[in-house]
């Protein structure tokens, strides 16, 4: 099956699931162009001869997918927030493993904004912090986190992520500038006194 246009898409997704290998082959066609520019723009700073690349990450995050318990998409712009929550998963369990490796040393200091997050090796221990930090957002609130980790690990734009989260643009807008500004003030302590 060739899926062409974004009702093809929708149509696929709502008969599809995370263990249905053949649908989400389907629609990870339809949608590789958009899943490798988001997983590009995450690798962005990465160096040269960095083992985890644009493709890899696409393919990691499939996996994962297709791995997933029963998991089902209303729409391209809900598939790719899952997806962009895949590979900020991926990402935060590279940077782990390369903390892992390597403790000590100065935290680096990591602004948000749309190219912040791609991880350079002085980045591994910021996006960890980053990640725990989005864990404590999302327990005070879920709705900000996955909208931070819709718009700066998976790259959606705003109208996509309030087309994942049912609300509007302006909802969007407003709970970003809400959630960017608790997570400053959770990663520098020293802004909220």
């Amino acid at each position: 099956m060739e899926v062409r246009t974004g009702a093809d898409i929708t149509t696929l997704l709502r008969g599809v699931d995370g263990t249905d290998r053949d649908g989400l082959d389907a629609v990870v066609r339809a949608l590789y162009d958009p899943l490798r520019r988001m997983a590009h723009a995450r690798l962005g700073g990465e160096r040269r001869d960095h083992t985890l690349t644009t493709t890899a990450l696409v393919h990691e995050a499939y996996l994962a997918l297709v791995d997933g318990e029963r998991a089902s998409w209303n729409d391209r712009a809900h598939f790719l927030a899952a997806a962009s929550r895949v590979m900020r998963n991926i990402l935060v369990d590279y940077a782990r493993r390369r903390n892992a490796k390597k403790r000590g040393g100065d935290r680096v200091r990591v602004e948000l904004d749309e190219g912040a997050l791609a991880m350079t090796d002085d980045h591994a221990e910021a996006i960890e912090d980053l990640h725990e930090a989005l864990a404590r957002l999302e327990s005070v609130s879920p709705r900000q986190s996955r909208l931070l980790e819709q718009r700066y690990f998976g790259g959606l734009k705003l109208e996509e992520c309030a087309a994942a989260l049912g609300i509007s643009r302006a909802t969007v807008a407003r709970d970003l500038r809400l959630a960017r500004a608790w997570l400053a003030c959770e990663l520098n302590p020293q802004l909220g006194r």
